[in-house]
């Protein structure tokens, strides 16, 4: 189940931080530059706050040929009373210390009131004129013929929703082609900041006389886009998928609020670096950059009274229908659809769909939402809340957000446990878990309530694993335990779950204690309640031996389940059954061949998956890998179909651990190298592919990279001290260091988990590590310790149909023999041995006895037998992949004066950073627009291996999104068919 882990990461250093790159535009940068290259030609680009216009502008500029006119840059700041033509005169005076060497007729006299710092270099002052259209005549011709003069070619006026009327008639002027002067002009504005009768909307209706007219649009960047800025602030590193999303989401892929949302949670420290992704401590809300909250809140001063109220109605909201934004604000009639119809036209509320109100982007919310005084913001919510409440399908999350805010706990406690149960009856344990500890940590509910909200918080956490929420709840049900008299079935009840926390934060004694008080409290009254608690303890965890286990499980099992409901019936005979297979106890197959192939509700589909992936899981054990591959592929696609996202790395993890045993090793290194990197993946499932990565490294190359990992899993298998699959890492590390001679270090690695197993009883978890121990103990001149441990392990295999234990109690025998009888006889007992492993099958461990037998053969003289059998595993661990096996046994052959050829035919193709070829089929079907479980259908792929091919190709191409995947795919000639489709 799904454990919160805490990220682990460098954070990101403000040096660290770049300038942020100029993506997704490629298209309206050669609009532009096409229209431009030939005037008059009059190019309008248009966008909201942040775009990018004026970022568009400069890439143009900045790529403009050398020998090209001048450029000259007018920006209109953003005034109360803007001075006439001051953004003409400031780029002027930008442009030129002065003007000495300009040919300038008398005209340019008019220019010393406006720019005395060129006086020295200026014709005299023209006499004044008494009519202002005349004045404004001769500055316009005078600001001609020196833009003329300074041999300007472009001019750009950037902002012009801010400039005055002076520059705006300017701008006409030239446009109207009165002027003999070949310009292009450039004009970047905001649709929504035009006020009503200005005369930007008379240049920007018509083309320029004898010109063209260009309009460019500027929208928002899609999440690849988004991703790509962000990462070219972080090193050109790429993000994690769900970060790329989120950013997107949060800025509604505004350039300007990407960026400076970089920045802010770079100053917060917010940022980590994970497996060579970018990602985010916490997805939650974003800050909101002062950049943004500033410009945001200017824009919303301008409007009118009204106007403003509905806008802060509606950032309360976040998105209502434009009826119930006008309840909240308290607007009606006429002055409400004005007021609406104002905030829309000026940008700050946008119509997602016909009638229905919200903002552009969440930080735009964001902004108006934290201006709004605390006491004002409480009614409004008090308001919201009870407009939505009289809406004929109220939203349920929605009211208990807003009583909540409005400080109702009342109905906050009564809407948040109605959310609980429709987000628990649509599988997200998650939201249920978040609505329901709200309520407890902050409404105060009364004390009844507060009981029966913990129990049904307790019940949520054995579907949704978060250490700190299950330390909460525990807390919060001792709380109740010594605090309330509760009644005998209520206490029980309260005890059960108590104990089930515990066990799960691994203070085993302690929860088994709790759970046996809780047992005689509920026989009688909640049988259903008593069979959980019955079945926890008789899981077999810690150090209590499986005779106590065992115990337990008869008491659950008299309890009659044909009165049960369905879902607790089929739990409970899930639960039982995977309890007593770990046991070693064949009686456990047959409760779980009682599974169900499929159940009629969310529920009981979730239990029967976690039925057979338990017994395709601990099936490894046994060594019944067919079965264990089909109840594997059966639970992943209930778990794909159902969306438990929690379960499919862990079914993944199984389905490795069972291709490592059958050697079915193409391609295996990567699946479980893509399983463990992957933050959302169960932490025992990523555990578990970084033993089954280490053990293959172990087989195929030098043994010292494959030791250190080793230990690193051993260690943290060894802390859980729950041993649910089979222990190969402790077994592969303890063989390692055998091979290199370190007896006392494979005797002390395997000392622990066999005392356990004569401890408890529990043999088959700790199956793999009995072989390497014995081939220890004979090594440390200990045959008879062997020899005890050997018959200790075949009593507890009797009567037990169990393959791979009794393969490995077959080898055990072999080493055995050859330490009492010599090689001679050992050879056929390892012959025996090796073919119990093919039967399985489990090529790699036959191979390694057929090794073993050879070797025999050849001490015992048979020298022809030795290197037959000796060349015949040589060329298989080659076949399989095992070189460093095979290396061995090579060099064996050539001890004996045999030589053999090297030839790893089926050995796996390291791609290293190229894509392998089904990564490349996966990336171009995206190309073609497929999604991932399309995609799967059509690879005859599980959807889940089909994303971590994706995810693996994502990383290669530096492609933050499977989108951006594509797009890198293409242009690196990867997908030739896909490019030239995109040039048609």
């Amino acid at each position: 189940m799904a454990v919160r882990m805490p990220l682990k990461g460098r954070p990101v250093e403000s040096a660290a931080v770049h300038a942020p790159a100029f993506v997704g535009r490629e298209r309206e940068v050669a609009v532009v530059r096409r229209a431009l290259a030939s005037v008059p030609a009059l190019v309008l680009v248009e966008g909201e706050a942040g775009i990018g216009k004026s970022r568009l502008v400069r890439e143009v500029l900045a790529t403009e040929p050398a020998g090209r006119p001048t450029a000259l840059v007018a920006t209109c700041p953003p005034y109360r009373s803007a001075p006439s033509l001051g953004p003409i005169v400031d780029a002027l005076r930008r442009a030129r210390p002065s003007v000495a060497g300009l040919r300038l007729s008398a005209l340019a006299g008019v220019f010393r009131p406006l720019l005395p710092e060129w006086a020295a270099d200026l014709p005299p002052a023209l006499e004044p004129v008494t009519d202002p259209t005349v004045a404004r005549h001769r500055l316009f011709r005078a600001l001609v013929e020196l833009l003329g003069a300074l041999d300007v070619g472009l001019l750009v006026v950037d902002d012009a929703h801010w400039a005055d009327d002076a520059t705006l008639e300017f701008l006409l002027s030239l446009s109207s082609g009165r002027h003999d002067l070949p310009l292009g002009l450039v004009v970047t504005y905001r649709p929504e900041e035009v006020a009503s009768g200005s005369l930007l909307r008379r240049l920007t209706a018509r083309p320029p006389a004898g010109g063209r007219l260009e309009r460019v649009t500027l929208t928002a960047l899609d999440v690849a886009g988004t991703a790509s800025v962000v990462s070219s602030m972080l090193d050109g590193q790429p993000l994690s998928d769900a970060f790329a999303t989120f950013m997107h989401e949060a800025t509604g892929g505004v350039p300007l609020a990407v960026e400076e949302s970089v920045r802010l949670m770079v100053e917060r420290a917010d940022l980590i670096r994970q497996d060579g992704e970018w990602m985010r401590r916490e997805l939650g809300e974003l800050h909101v950059p002062p950049t943004v909250r500033d410009s945001v809140l200017e824009r919303l001063d301008r409007l009118s009274p009204d106007a403003a109220r509905a806008v802060r109605a509606a950032a309360v909201l976040v998105a209502a229908e434009d009826g119930t934004v006008c309840q909240v604000a308290g607007l009606a009639g006429p002055p409400a659809g004005e007021a609406l119809a104002e905030a829309v036209s000026r940008g700050l509320l946008v119509e997602d769909e016909p009638g229905r109100l919200g903002f552009r982007h969440a930080l735009v919310r964001k902004a108006v939402y934290e201006a709004i005084p605390g006491p004002e913001r409480r009614r409004l919510h008090q308001r919201a809340g009870e407009a939505l409440e009289r809406l004929a399908a109220s939203p349920v999350t929605q009211l208990v957000r807003h009583f909540r805010e409005a400080g109702e706990t009342g109905k906050w406690c009564r809407y948040a446990e109605q959310a609980a149960e429709a987000a628990i009856a649509a599988n997200d344990y998650p939201a249920a878990a978040g609505l329901l500890h709200d309520v407890l940590a902050g409404a105060d509910p009364a004390a009844a309530d507060e009981v029966r909200l913990t129990r049904r918080l307790a019940e949520i956490t054995l579907y949704h694993r978060d250490v700190r929420l299950e330390r909460d709840v525990l807390e919060r049900l001792q709380r109740l335990l010594a605090t309330n008299r509760l009644e005998p079935a209520e206490e029980g009840t309260i005890r059960g779950r108590i104990g089930g926390l515990l066990v799960r934060l691994r203070e085993y004694e302690a929860g088994r204690a709790e759970l046996a008080k809780a047992v005689p409290l509920l026989l009688a009254t909640k049988p259903v309640e008593a069979a959980r608690a019955l079945a926890v303890l008789g899981w077999p965890l810690g150090r209590v031996p499986a005779r106590e286990h065992l115990k337990w499980l008869r008491r659950a099992a008299d309890i009659d389940l044909a009165d049960l409901p369905p879902t607790d019936r089929l739990a409970l005979l899930s639960n039982r059954g995977s309890a007593l297979v770990l046991l070693g106890e064949p009686a456990g197959w047959s409760l779980l061949a009682q599974l169900p192939a499929t159940a009629p509700t969310l529920q009981e589909r979730l239990y029967l998956a976690i039925g057979l992936m338990n017994a395709g899981v601990y099936g490894l054990a046994w060594g019944r890998y067919q079965e264990s591959g089909r109840r594997l592929a059966d639970s992943l696609r209930l778990a794909e179909a159902d969306q438990f996202t929690w379960m499919v790395g862990c079914i993944l993890a199984g389905q490795a651990h069972l291709d490592w045993f059958t050697g079915n090793w193409a391609g295996l290194a990567d699946r479980v190298a893509e399983l463990a990197g992957q933050d959302s993946v169960h932490p025992d499932a990523r555990l578990e592919a970084r033993e089954i990565g280490a053990l293959l490294k172990a087989a195929t190359g030098p043994p010292e990279a494959a030791t250190e990992q080793l230990r690193k899993v051993v260690a943290e298998v060894q802390d859980r001290e729950v041993f649910d699959t089979p222990t190969t890492a402790t077994a592969g590390l303890a063989r390692l260091r055998l091979a290199a001679g370190d007896v006392t270090e494979a005797l002390r690695l395997t000392d622990e988990e066999v005392r356990l197993a004569e401890r408890t009883g529990r043999w088959l978890q700790v199956a793999e590590s009995i072989p390497v121990r014995v081939r220890a103990l004979v090594g440390a001149g200990q045959p008879d310790d062997a020899g005890r441990l050997v018959s200790a392990y075949a009593r507890a295999l009797k009567g037990r149909d169990a393959p791979a234990p009794r393969a490995g109690l077959a080898l055990c025998r072999a080493i055995l023999r050859e330490a009492a009888d010599g090689p001679e006889r050992a050879a056929d007992a390892f012959g025996r041995a090796a073919a119990a492993w093919q039967r399985l099958p489990r090529p790699y461990d036959a191979l390694l006895a057929r090794e073993d037998q050879g070797r025999c053969l050849l001490a015992a003289g048979r020298r022809e037998a030795g290197v037959d059998r000796l060349t015949a595993a040589f060329q298989e661990l080659s076949r399989l992949g095992a070189r460093h096996d095979a290396q061995r046994v090579q060099q064996r052959l050539r001890e004996h004066g045999v030589a053999v050829r090297r030839e790893w035919r089926r050995g796996r193709r390291g791609y290293g950073n190229q894509l392998s070829p089904r990564e490349l089929e996966v990336v171009r079907l995206v190309a073609a627009g497929r999604t991932n479980r399309e995609i799967a259908s059509a690879l005859s792929r599980s959807p889940s291996t089909v994303a971590l091919q994706l995810h693996s190709a994502m990383r290669k191409l530096g492609a933050a999104t499977r989108t951006a995947a594509a797009v890198a795919a293409i242009e690196a000639g990867l997908l030739a068919d896909e490019r030239a489709a995109a040039d048609r």
